[in-house]
């Protein structure tokens, strides 16, 4: 009996057998159990029983129709639109030429509900999650996505990313560098921007190595991203959607506020979104400075009315004293694009003054990109807080 064929026909077959009498098992015992059935007398007309075990394996505990991607170094971004597989490498996306069926797919939207530990079905066809620190999955069921399901695999690297390995890369230079690693301990308070995929989570790994040791540092992320080792007084707290029934929701600006109440010298919160940021900046306003957080705009200058749009979620406030917060809270922004397929930081601005109830800035740091060099444009100034 041909393989392929009998993948094709009994595969399903396959897993359900071997699925029996798992729960709870170690991967190790799991690929224990596939291999003594697939060598199983009953299975003895099988051929390449190896690729049958790491298949019926990659449906089990891998990836599905994703493994090989997932596996291969480099890749950050897997997409699938339905019908079709995209994948980024070294900035660059490409297509992933494998053949699919719909049966795939529902697999692999079953296989990321079980490794995040959500549920997405017709009543909730959304889902965000992550699985472990290295890898942040989002899946759109149809008609939501309206030509098929949607599913966006996040894949950080598995060693974090150094500020000499950004050096390396061109992200910044030796002189940015030393630059943010005495901002950082100076405590000051940033907020990082730019588009998705441009760095904003990495970036943000890098800083919170400078931070010292001492420190007692509370993490906020909606899901696990940040790679912290170094730092012993450190608490990670993370976000929960809530269940089917609409209960057990616990939100980013639930945390931050019940951050205030941990001790904590400095509050890091992987990314505002909405109306967490009014909190996050009284936090900065209320002693925690040294705080860092990031955030979706396209510069520096757009992301003081990303902060008041956000603000305004929450509550009706006049936009003089919203603008004003900002201005108290903030003390940095660093703006990071994506600049042919390469991720750059692009501009670092200080918060220098309120006047006329505008805030005023002061480029330090700036990127030309026709010569594709980082230029140094200011002197940073140390504000009276």
């Amino acid at each position: 009996m041909n393989w392929r064929k009998m993948m094709n026909n009994d595969y399903d077959k396959i897993i359900k057998q071997c699925l029996e009498g798992i729960a709870g098992m170690e991967e190790g015992e799991i690929e224990k159990t596939v291999t003594e059935y697939v060598y199983d007398i009953k299975n003895k007309d099988m051929e390449n029983k190896p690729e049958v075990i790491k298949r019926v394996m990659d449906a089990i505990t891998g990836y599905g129709i994703l493994q090989p991607l997932v596996e291969k170094e480099g890749i950050t971004e897997i997409m699938v639109n339905a019908d079709r597989i995209f994948y980024e490498e070294k900035g660059i996306i490409h297509r992933y030429d494998i053949s699919f069926t719909k049966q795939d797919i529902d697999k692999l939207i079953s296989i990321l509900c079980r490794k995040t530990d959500r549920t997405i079905n017709m009543a909730n066809p959304i889902l965000d999650g992550s699985i472990g620190h290295d890898i942040r999955v989002n899946i759109i069921l149809e008609p939501i996505s309206h030509n098929g399901h949607s599913i966006t695999v996040r894949r950080f690297p598995e060693k974090q990313i150094t500020y000499e390995d950004m050096i390396r890369d061109g992200f910044f230079t030796k002189e940015i560098s030393d630059f943010l690693d005495n901002a950082v301990k100076e405590r000051l308070n940033i907020f990082i921007c730019g588009g998705a995929g441009c760095g904003k989570t990495t970036l943000l790994n890098v800083l919170t190595g400078f931070v010292p040791n001492s420190e007692r540092v509370i993490t906020i992320e909606d899901s696990v991203e940040l790679m912290i080792d170094r730092i012993d007084n450190i608490i990670r707290l993370t976000c929960r959607n809530p269940n089917n029934e609409g209960k057990g929701e616990i939100s980013m600006d639930s945390l931050i506020r019940a951050s205030l109440r941990m001790r904590p010298d400095r509050i890091i919160v992987g990314e505002i979104r909405g109306k967490e940021a009014l909190y996050m900046l009284q936090a900065m306003n209320t002693g925690h400075i040294g705080s860092i957080s990031t955030g979706h705009a396209n510069s520096c200058k757009d992301a003081f009315s990303r902060i008041e749009t956000m603000v305004l979620m929450e509550c009706d406030m006049p936009f003089l004293a919203i603008r004003k917060q900002i201005y108290d809270a903030i003390d940095m922004v660093i703006s990071l694009q994506r600049i042919d397929g390469k991720r750059v930081l692009t501009e670092i601005v200080q918060v220098t003054e309120f006047e006329d109830g505008e805030i005023k800035t002061e480029c330090l740091f700036t990127y030309d990109i026709e010569s594709g060099k980082h230029i140094k444009v200011g002197e940073a100034t140390r504000r009276r807080r």
